[in-house]
């Protein structure tokens, strides 16, 4: 019976292993940039082909009402709606089995997360807060890949469906309420913001990216995030360069074609381990005059130097080094260190709002139970006043029956728990159950 459940919930002692049972279904389990090097992270990676049956087989795992898994290659995060009290055992070796790993090598790197710290954890990825560069933008559309992935493999409940929209909400808010989005702490995005700085619209503008490591192919995504239309990537090996320029819908060439296209680029950006300069002073005069000197802005990311320094000296060049952008962005890392500690306070008040709803959960579903055992209670006893009448007895004493008798019964359970209260002398039990009923305060009743 509900209601005796209720009165007899009331000690503290009680009332806070209730609050442990709100927090127990969200949970999540994972490893990342902080617990994991590349090589072990590179491991456990899901990619988009596999999380469809990675989703199905988590679901049907024992105990696992609803699941999410957000993979990148700086985190793979579990994110379930489960009671099971071995949830991190039991998803740690899960993973591992995977992709083919000895659970025992694995778990140092793993770290679990249940109730409160689960919700936390998501809304501080997907703020940007827990990435490798703080603030960055990408991991939020990647939290939306994996709720989209979800969604479509039928693994998101209503729990997890609003803790992944409740983190999106979270996110805009840190971007509109914050500076920690404002400006690059990477310096391929420093070097693309300087970009957008200077000509604006970078979608009508051309780009050639000369190299082809890691910090070429961050340049080219960052561009095509900014509407680029066309891009050109040089390398020594064609192959390389040809292999980057596609993921990005451009175009690959060598080393030797950058005299006869340079002209055709706004952006130069190079980053090669060349121990000479690949652009020297007298080919860009020359590509100048071919633009009619249309600026160019070039960004040279490689020690030793790509780009002579001497191509400075000419009118209608933008030319920035290393070591001019290593200063804006530290100067950015600290602007961003402040907003996070603005952000944090944000998530932290977003954590206790969904917090707050988790436990309404618990609300209906008693809600419902006291509804269902009063509408029992209501039925029962109108069939036996029925029954009174229909063997002749006056309806003034049928309706005294119905009256009392239902009284009786709804108020049997909430007596007997008062009473209990009262006995053990627990005044917060009474306080509480007071409050539950709607009675007057003691004080009240005396004035």
């Amino acid at each position: 019976m509900i209601a005796a459940f209720v009165f007899n919930a009331v000690s503290p002692t009680i009332w806070h292993s209730l609050a442990v049972e709100y927090l127990m279904p969200v949970f999540t389990l994972g490893l990342s940039h902080k617990t994991a090097p590349l090589d072990v992270r590179e491991r456990v990676v899901f990619s988009a082909e596999d999380s469809a049956g990675a989703l199905a087989h988590l679901a049907r795992l024992d105990g696992i009402e609803e699941a999410a898994i957000i993979s990148t290659c700086n985190r793979t995060e579990i994110y379930t709606f489960t009671h099971s009290d071995n949830a991190a055992d039991m998803l740690g070796r899960w993973l591992a089995e995977q992709h083919r790993l000895e659970y025992e090598w694995l778990r140092p790197y793993l770290y679990s997360y249940r109730g409160r710290d689960a919700v936390n954890q998501l809304l501080t990825v997907a703020s940007g807060l827990d990435s490798l560069v703080l603030g960055e933008p990408q991991i939020l559309g990647q939290t939306k890949v994996a709720y989209h992935q979800s969604a479509a493999a039928g693994t998101l409940g209503q729990a997890l469906e609003r803790l992944f929209q409740h983190a999106f909400s979270v996110a805009k808010q840190v971007r509109s309420e914050t500076s920690i989005g404002e400006n690059p702490v990477s310096v391929a995005y420093a070097a693309v913001s300087l970009a957008k700085q200077i000509f604006g619209d970078i979608p009508r503008r051309a780009a050639l990216l000369v190299g082809a490591g890691e910090m070429i192919e961050l340049t080219a995504r960052h561009l095509k995030d900014q509407g680029l239309q066309k891009l050109i990537v040089a390398n020594r090996s064609e192959d390389k360069a040809e292999k980057i320029a596609e993921s990005y819908d451009g175009e690959g060439i060598s080393l030797s074609d950058i005299p006869h296209r340079l002209a055709e680029a706004d952006i130069i950006v190079t980053s090669t381990a060349s121990a000479l300069p690949i652009l020297g002073k007298g080919s860009v005069e020359s590509a100048l005059r071919t633009r009619k000197h249309r600026p160019f802005f070039m960004v040279d990311l490689a020690v030793p130097r790509d780009i002579e320094p001497e191509v400075a000296e000419l009118r209608d060049v933008y030319l920035y080094s290393i070591d001019d952008l290593r200063s804006v962005i530290e100067e950015n890392v600290r602007s961003r260190e402040t907003a996070a500690s603005q952000a944090s306070e944000i998530v932290d008040t977003q954590v206790e709002r969904f917090m707050t709803w988790l436990r309404t959960l618990d609300a209906v579903d008693a809600i419902r139970e006291l509804r269902d055992n009063g509408d029992r209670l209501r039925e029962q006893t109108l069939r036996r006043a029925r029954q009174r009448l229909a063997r002749g007895e006056s309806p003034e004493a049928a309706l005294e029956y119905l009256a009392n008798t239902l009284t009786k019964k709804l108020l049997h359970e909430p007596t007997v728990g008062l009473r209990q209260a009262a006995g053990s002398g627990d005044m917060e039990r009474l306080r509480v159950a007071r409050e539950l009923l709607g009675l007057p305060r003691e004080d009240d009743s005396e004035s």
